[in-house]
């Protein structure tokens, strides 16, 4: 006959069994979504998806964001102190994460801007006594605007560039 030690041993080893299978079960039916997902240029993945940092985009971050600014666009320009229609060409840089406009203000201007987002850029540059600085949009794949103030010597304008390729 079984003392009540002997059954209490058993229920505990049956437990105990239980627990074990029931924790080997859960974790086997886990896995790793990132497992397959190869992350490029400094992208982080969760949950099977990777998360690109800023200038790089695409399924596993491969795309360099700047590569849809690269272009000539043509347009009009409105600013406070007058208007103009020319064009504006932006081309890559040596750094991955920056641009090169030329162009600007309809003078010859060159800025370097900086990616920030998957469709935004900011620059600045000078010439001379001629400052400038602002920011780009493109909107879907050829439009772009571009709004910044230049200075040349102590008369400011604010201007809006809109273009596309």
């Amino acid at each position: 006959m079984l003392s009540m030690k002997s059954i209490r041993n058993v229920a505990f080893s049956a437990l105990l069994t239980i627990g074990a299978f029931s924790a080997i079960t859960y974790t086997s039916c886990n896995k790793d979504e990132c497992k397959d997902v190869v992350c490029k240029n400094g992208g982080t993945c969760t949950a099977g998806v990777c998360s690109c940092p800023t200038g790089y985009e695409g399924t596993n971050c491969e795309t360099l964001s700047r590569a849809k600014f690269i272009g000539t666009y043509v347009g009009t320009e409105i600013c406070s102190l007058g208007n103009d229609n020319y064009s504006i060409t932006i081309a890559a840089n040596s750094d991955n994460l920056k641009i090169t406009m030329t162009n600007l203000y309809n003078e010859g201007f060159t800025a370097i801007g900086t990616v920030t987002g998957k469709n935004t850029f900011d620059f600045s540059g000078s010439s001379g006594t001629t400052t400038y600085s602002g920011k780009g949009e493109l909107s879907g794949t050829s439009a772009l605007k571009v709004t910044y103030t230049i200075t040349q010597g102590t008369i400011s304008n604010t201007c809006t560039f809109n273009g596309a390729k």
